[in-house]
């Protein structure tokens, strides 16, 4: 049986980035010594890189591109199924008007 996953806060992911970039010694031992596993603050550090403030979000939420987009996904869905709706009562008054 695995273990449950550990979640992190977005303050101590800051935090050890913050740590891992003012200090000299290596990823390797920083990861060790806040007891997270290995390669897991290189990727943070990626990712903070890459997202900057809109990085870590936190557990189950997105950041606002993402949220956006999902939104838009979610309109998009809900605007074909009235599409096919006016179609079909289109169909059903044509015909009665024939």
């Amino acid at each position: 049986m695995r273990a449950p996953r550990k979640h992190y806060t977005k303050e101590f992911k800051l935090e050890a980035i913050r740590l891992a970039e003012s200090s000299n010694r290596p990823m390797a031992q920083i990861e060790q010594e806040l007891g997270i596993t290995n390669g897991l603050l290189g990727k943070w550090r990626e990712k903070h890189k890459d997202e900057g403030p809109e990085a870590f979000p936190g557990k189950g939420n997105l950041n606002p591109t993402d949220e956006r987009i999902r939104d838009l996904e979610r309109e998009n869905v809900r605007l074909r199924q009235e599409r096919e709706i006016l179609k079909k009562v289109l169909g059903i008054f044509s015909r009665e008007s024939s």
